[in-house]
């Protein structure tokens, strides 16, 4: 009973998007390499799907941003 209430669970958070409002990203020695140049910015939108919140957390503070909203795709940010 317990599993299947936990997989009915992670089946319904698959589909979720949520939307990071960060600040700060730039250019460091990780993005160095990268195809594209990461630019400085007010603020940039990133779309992450509920299973990868915690590692594009860690991503994201690791390029030197700073999440400041997180909120679900369709929702208005109230800035």
């Amino acid at each position: 009973m317990i599993g299947q209430s936990t997989q009915n669970t992670a089946g319904a958070a698959n589909g979720r998007i949520f939307v990071y409002e960060v600040t700060g990203l730039h250019q460091n020695d990780r993005t160095e390499n990268s195809s594209h140049a990461v630019r400085k910015s007010g603020t940039t939108l990133v779309q992450v799907p509920y299973s990868r919140m915690n590692s594009e957390m860690r991503r994201i503070g690791q390029l030197g941003g700073q999440i400041v909203n997180i909120y679900p795709l369709g929702a208005q940010s109230e800035g």
